[in-house]
């Protein structure tokens, strides 16, 4: 971001920015091509003097299945990954399930993982598979998750052929779907009601 949103975010104006460069008071943001420079959100953790210590930062394992139907999957998922980060040596601080699709990006605990990452509070996310975080789109949350200091590490690296990858997202977007359809179906009485009172057309 620009020197003037950055101000604006931090609260001081860009004069004080730039006051602060010069004596040394805070060191941050990275020169463009253009010369101008860029700040990041570690920047403003930085300004605000919120940022978190490296040894601070947590590790974080995440377990996710779509259904209440699936707690038994979500149970061996968790103690797959236990055994995992005990073989690589790896200690966890938290170990977050969450039942819930992964289309759907406004899971409570999925929305509070991202949080945590952006206040730059995790060193590692570790995850079963790519779509155990989100079904679509991993790559644009690994890249966020890497600008604030987060990796992210995907233990079963599950490598398809672009038919096959289609194939598997096609079939995601029809199971999510054909979930919401069923779910209308309580609704079918209310649905048939309001359409029949509806005035016919002249």
């Amino acid at each position: 971001m620009r020197i003037s949103e950055f101000s604006r975010r931090v609260g001081k104006s860009p004069l004080t920015i730039r006051r602060w460069e010069r004596e040394g008071r805070f060191k941050g943001g990275q020169r463009s091509l253009g010369g101008n420079r860029q700040y990041t959100e570690d920047d403003i953790r930085k300004a605000l003097g919120i940022e978190v210590k490296e040894e601070d930062r947590k590790v974080v394992v995440y377990c996710r299945v779509s259904s209440n139907g699936q707690k038994e999957d979500l149970k061996s998922q968790v103690a797959a990954m236990e055994t995992f980060c005990l073989s690589a040596g790896i200690v966890v601080d938290d170990y977050i399930s969450e039942i819930g699709g992964g289309m759907n990006f406004n899971r409570k605990l999925f929305n509070g993982l991202m949080e945590r990452i952006e206040r730059g509070e995790l060193s590692k996310l570790i995850i079963a598979h790519q779509d155990r975080l989100v079904r679509f789109g991993f790559d644009f949350f690994n890249s966020f998750a890497k600008k604030h200091g987060c990796k992210v590490i995907v233990v079963n690296q599950e490598s398809l052929s672009p038919q096959a990858e289609m194939v598997k997202d096609l079939m995601a977007i029809i199971h999510c779907f054909s979930c919401r359809l069923y779910g209308l179906r309580h609704y079918k009485k209310q649905i048939k009601k309001a359409i029949l009172s509806e005035p016919a057309s002249a």
